[in-house]
C-alpha cells in the first residue's frame, strides 16, 4: 500500500506544487486548506504536512487537535518564514521538522521519506538517482513519467499474470521486457529487479509472487 499523507496548505500555488510532488512519491494524499477542514478528515494518516499559518489559526493549534485523535502520527511543518524563532516554536509545538518554502520537489520528497514511520516507508522502492540520470536531471519529467507509469502499471501486472497462467512464456517475456524499460526510466528499482527475475524464470511461482509484491507496493 502507498503511504497516506495529509497535506494542509491554503495557498493554491503551493498546494498544487506540493500535491504533485507528494503524489509522485507515490503516495495517497488527502488535502485540506484550513484547521476545520483538516479536523473533519476521518482517515488515519502516516504523516501530516501542515502550514504554519492557516486562515482559521496556527499550524501548531491544528497539530494539537490532530494529536488528540492520533497521538503517534509524525508531522512536518512548512512555512515561508525562515527565522530561528519560527523554527524553534514549531519544533516545540511537536513538529518533527520544519520545511522552509520555497523548496524543491526533491527536498520535499526527501523530508517525507525521512520521517515516514517504518511500516509506511515504501518510497525506498524508487531510485531517485537513477530516474534523474535517465531523464537528464529533470525532476518535472520524472514526476510526469512516474504518474503515467503508475496509471499503466495495473494493466501491465494483469498482462503478466494472464500470460503466466496461460503458460505463454513468449508473451510473458515481452510484457516484462517493456516493463523493465519503463522501470529504468522512472527509477522503479525493486519492481525492475523482480521483473528481471521473472523474465529469467518465467515458470517460477515464487518469482511471480515476488513480482506481484513489488507491484502491489506501488499500485497501492
Amino acid at each position: 500500500m502507498k503511504p497516506r499523507l495529509l497535506l494542509v496548505e491554503d495557498d493554491p500555488i503551493s498546494h498544487a506544487f506540493m500535491l504533485a510532488a507528494l503524489e509522485a512519491l507515490p503516495a495517497r494524499v488527502d488535502s485540506a486548506t484550513s484547521i476545520s477542514q483538516a479536523l473533519r478528515a476521518e482517515e488515519s494518516h502516516d504523516l501530516w504536512l501542515i502550514d504554519a499559518n492557516l486562515p482559521d489559526g496556527s499550524g501548531a493549534r491544528l497539530l494539537a487537535g490532530l494529536r488528540r485523535l492520533h497521538p503517534r502520527t509524525p508531522a512536518l511543518a512548512h512555512t515561508a518564514d525562515p527565522s530561528a524563532d519560527m523554527r524553534r516554536s514549531l519544533l516545540e509545538a511537536g513538529f518533527a521538522a520544519v520545511l522552509v518554502k520555497p523548496l524543491s520537489a526533491a527536498d520535499l520528497q526527501s523530508a517525507v521519506h525521512a520521517h515516514l514511520p517504518a511500516h509506511a516507508a515504501r518510497i525506498g522502492d524508487w531510485d531517485e538517482t537513477a530516474a534523474l540520470k535517465a531523464l537528464n536531471g529533470s525532476r518535472e519529467h520524472v514526476d510526469m513519467l512516474r504518474r503515467l507509469f503508475l496509471d499503466e502499471l495495473p494493466g501491465s501486472v494483469d498482462a503478466v499474470e494472464q500470460s503466466f497462467r496461460a503458460g505463454d512464456q513468449e508473451a510473458l517475456r515481452a510484457v516484462l521486457h517493456k516493463l523493465r524499460a519503463s522501470c529504468g526510466f522512472v527509477g522503479a528499482s525493486r519492481l525492475g529487479a523482480a521483473a528481471r527475475q521473472l523474465q529469467q524464470a518465467p515458470a517460477s511461482l515464487e518469482a511471480l509472487m515476488n513480482f506481484r509484491a513489488a507491484a502491489d507496493v506501488l499500485v497501492g
